[in-house]
Order: structure tokens, then C-alpha cells, then sequence
């Protein structure tokens, strides 16, 4: 079964046909269970690439494979990284050995970036450091997100890039094997990515880095909690990083420490297994959950309850009790942007109104986020809207349509969460979940079905 073209807020050129999936459908039954999710893609990612840049070799284990971090393994292997999977003791696939990236003048290359963020962001400042030409590009989504801080930032630095003036993919950084480093501000209000992704290549400078972050209107960076696991990544390799002045990162010239490290799950991609706890009133546990972690989706302990669901860490083990009622909320997620779609759905199946805020940077995700639900939820009956910087979700009688995901991995599960208690719904391409969680339809349905046998 396939569906007819849809909008698609924040995307370039039609939308192709995909497939229509059927959600789940829990009814009146609670789902429960337990599972594990993963690896972290920020965390996968985040370590490829320091990897690449290391005094050695490194070894990841338990990292996530997906499109995401396949494109980043192909854009390092680009530049000449060795990257080999070895057999390792995870539950969802190898691990990963990869020889750092030679320094010698080579061919120019091509890097397909795909939707992935850390990619399109991440990539070119370690390009500026090899001794070639390497062209980035990506979908035609990729080609309409924010790039101009990435692009003028390496221009600051010395380094000669080819964009046409647009600001945004395709472009092509032209490296000569060094940067000179040195002091630097940008705006980073559009995404923390700007931040990591200077920080990340910084040890390689000839001068380290001195960044410093000047928003628009006073405004911070979004998503914070993503720079600091930056910044602790390098210090659990060695670098030297300076951030006790707000929105100033000093990082120090030096190695990067070769590494063997076990690879966080992705505690975002946990959230719609736990949001089906909430709005079923049922029970789920995730195994494994670190005890202190820099990862955005360690909100899940402060953003559920407020839901009135129960939620309880012991033991290593996370986990979430769902409310007989679903309350509204009113949440400020600028710290964790990506949970947003889930929270949403969330709302949209709520007793009482709700408001998202802190959110703005979401128009320039994968696709425009804010008014991609608004859209879908609204598309199933729902009453929902945008503001300057979220939305505002209103209780309405939801019924049965196609949830359109807009190539967007977490549309898609949003979409599935609000499936579980709303009969009749269908997802278009559950498929682009593939981006960071490929087993996400088996894992939805298993998580379903287990519940319908309790």
C-alpha cells in the first residue's frame, strides 16, 4: 500500500512514495516489557570521528549501525581512515577498529551526508585537515538545513570553501593539511552542532581553539547537553578543555589519545519504547541505563513524570509506569530538542492542554519539526499549533489517517506512540527510522505483542 505525495514542511523537491505501515495497536491493553536499544548515535558518531583523528588506533564496542553512522564511516573512509568491523559481544552488531586518518595529499573526494547532522557539521573542519579537495553533499532535505556557521567559521580559520554563496550543502572544503587555529565567535543558536563540530577537530589545530558563542539577541545554544558530551568525550581522551566561561570553549593543541571504549545505548531512541508505558498505563524497563551520562535523552527521568507517569532508576535498570490519566504539560526542552516529536505525541493524547517551549531550532532539523506535527497531529483529528519557539497541543478526539514522517526518523516514531491508543493509524516510510534505530519496527512490534500475551 502506498500513499499519495504530502507536504513536507523544511524539505526540497516532491516527496517520493513510501510504504505505508500499520501501528500497532494496543487498544485498551497496557503494553509492557523490557528491552534494550542500540547504541548512541551521538556517541557513536562523536567517537568515529576523534577516532579518525587519534594518535592510533581505536576500538568502539556496542556501537550503533545505522544510516547515520554508515554515512559517517563512509565520509572518514573518504578521507582516508581505515574503519574494519570485528566480531565483538553486542546484541546488535559488531564492533568497530579504525586506524586514524593520514595527513598525505590525496585525490578529491566526494562525502554523501545524507540527513545526518554530525556528518554535514562534524566532517568538514577534519577535511580542512587533510591535503585535498572534499565535496559534501547530501539529500535534498540536507541541502535546505542550516550550514553558514560551519562554513564561515572554517573560513575565519584560513581554510578555502567553495558554497556559492549559499551557506548550505554542496559545498567543497579545500584542506591543506593544517588549520592555524587560534580565537574564533560564532552563532550557534541554529544548533549545538556548530559548537561540537569545531570542537571536535580543535586538539588538531596548530593553535587549539578559542570559541566563543555570540547568539543573535542574546540567545544560547540549544541542546547544550550535546556540547558537554563533546567536551567530555576529549577529556576522556586527553585534550584540554576549558569551559568555565558561559558560551566560551578553550581547547588546547594536542593528541588525541587512541581508545577502547564501550558505546553507550541511545537513551532518545529509548523514548518511544517508554512513551508507550505512558499513554497505554503500562510498564516498561530499559536495562543498562547509565547512571550519569551527558546524553539528552537521560531527560526522560524528569520529562515523564511531569506526564504523571512513575519513573524509577535502580539497579541499572530505567524504569517507566504509566499514569491511568495522561496529563498536559509544560515543558521547556531546549536542553534536549530531539525528544520533542516524542513528547508530542505524547501531548497529543493528553486530558488536558500542553506547551512545548524552547524549540525553535527544530524548524531546521530534518525536516521543520514544529510544523511537520502540527500538521500530523492535526491530520488525525488533533488540535495542535505552532508558537515563536514550540507548541501547543489541545485535548481533541483523535481518529484514524496517515501519519506522514517527511524522511524523518523521529516523525515516524512519533507517529507509532500516538498509533498505540489511536486505532487506524498508519505511518508512511517507517523505513527512514533506519537513520539511528533500523530495528525499530521489530522491536515496536515484539514490545506490542508482548503485552497483548500479558
Amino acid at each position: 500500500m502506498r500513499h499519495p505525495e504530502a507536504p513536507a514542511p523544511g524539505t526540497a523537491g516532491p516527496v517520493p512514495q513510501h510504504e505505508l505501515w500499520p501501528a500497532p495497536f494496543a487498544g485498551s491493553r497496557p503494553v509492557s516489557g523490557a528491552l534494550t536499544v542500540p547504541g548512541s548515535k551521538s556517541l557513536t558518531n562523536r567517537y568515529l570521528l576523534l577516532a579518525a583523528l587519534a594518535d592510533g588506533p581505536c576500538r568502539l564496542r556496542q556501537p550503533l549501525h545505522s544510516r547515520d553512522s554508515r554515512l559517517m564511516v563512509a565520509a572518514l573512509r573518504a578521507l582516508g581512515a581505515a574503519v574494519e568491523e570485528v566480531p565483538g559481544d553486542g546484541d546488535f552488531g559488531p564492533d568497530l577498529v579504525v586506524g586514524p586518518a593520514p595527513r598525505e595529499a590525496g585525490d578529491p573526494v566526494r562525502v554523501e551526508c545524507g540527513l545526518a547532522g554530525t556528518v554535514m557539521r562534524f566532517v568538514p573542519p577534519v577535511a580542512a585537515l587533510t591535503r585535498r579537495a572534499v565535496t559534501f553533499d547530501g539529500d535534498p532535505a540536507a541541502r535546505v538545513r542550516p550550514m553558514a556557521p560551519v562554513v564561515r567559521a572554517l573560513r575565519a580559520l584560513g581554510v578555502g570553501v567553495d558554497d556559492d554563496g549559499r551557506g548550505r550543502l554542496p559545498f567543497t572544503v579545500h584542506g591543506t593539511g593544517r588549520v592555524r587555529g587560534g580565537e574564533l565567535e560564532i552563532d550557534a543558536t541554529g544548533s549545538s552542532q556548530f559548537v561540537s563540530a569545531l570542537l571536535l577537530a580543535a586538539p588538531r589545530f596548530e593553535e587549539g581553539l578559542v570559541l566563543r558563542h555570540r547568539g543573535a539577541g542574546g540567545r544560547g545554544v540549544p541542546s547544550m547537553p550535546h556540547v558537554q558530551m563533546t567536551v567530555e568525550v576529549l577529556r576522556e581522551l586527553g585534550v584540554d578543555v576549558d569551559d568555565t566561561v558561559p558560551s566560551q570553549w578553550r581547547v588546547a593543541p594536542g593528541p588525541v589519545r587512541a581508545f577502547d571504549v564501550e558505546v553507550e545505548q541511545d537513551l532518545s531512541n529509548a523514548g518511544p519504547f517508554l512513551a508507550a508505558a505512558v499513554v497505554t498505563g503500562g510498564r516498561v524497563s530499559v536495562p543498562r541505563w547509565p547512571g550519569r551520562t551527558t546524553q539528552g535523552g537521560d531527560h526522560w527521568k524528569q520529562i515523564l513524570p511531569a506526564f504523571g507517569a512513575q519513573a524509577e532508576l535502580a539497579g541499572g535498570t530505567f524504569t517507566v509506569t504509566g499514569p491511568e490519566v495522561v496529563s498536559g504539560v509544560d515543558l521547556d526542552l531546549s536542553e534536549a530538542g530531539e525528544l520533542a516529536p516524542t513528547v508530542a505525541a505524547i501531548c497529543a493524547v493528553a486530558s488536558t492542554p500542553s506547551r512545548l517551549r524552547g524549540i525553535a531550532h527544530l524548524r531546521g532539523h530534518e525536516t521543520d519539526r514544529l510544523a511537520a506535527l502540527v500538521a500530523e497531529i492535526n491530520r488525525v483529528g488533533g488540535d495542535a499549533e505552532e508558537t515563536a519557539d514550540g507548541l501547543v497541543v489541545r485535548p481533541a478526539p483523535l481518529h484514524g489517517g496517515t501519519w506522514h514522517s517527511y524522511e524523518d526518523h523521529r516523525m515516524a516514531t512519533a507517529g507509532a506512540v500516538v498509533g498505540l491508543v489511536v486505532p487506524d493509524v498508519v505511518v508512511e516510510n517507517i523505513a527512514t527510522t533506519a537513520k539511528t534505530l533500523p530495528e525499530f519496527p521489530a522491536l515496536w512490534a515484539e514490545l506490542v505483542e508482548r503485552g497483548r500475551g500479558a
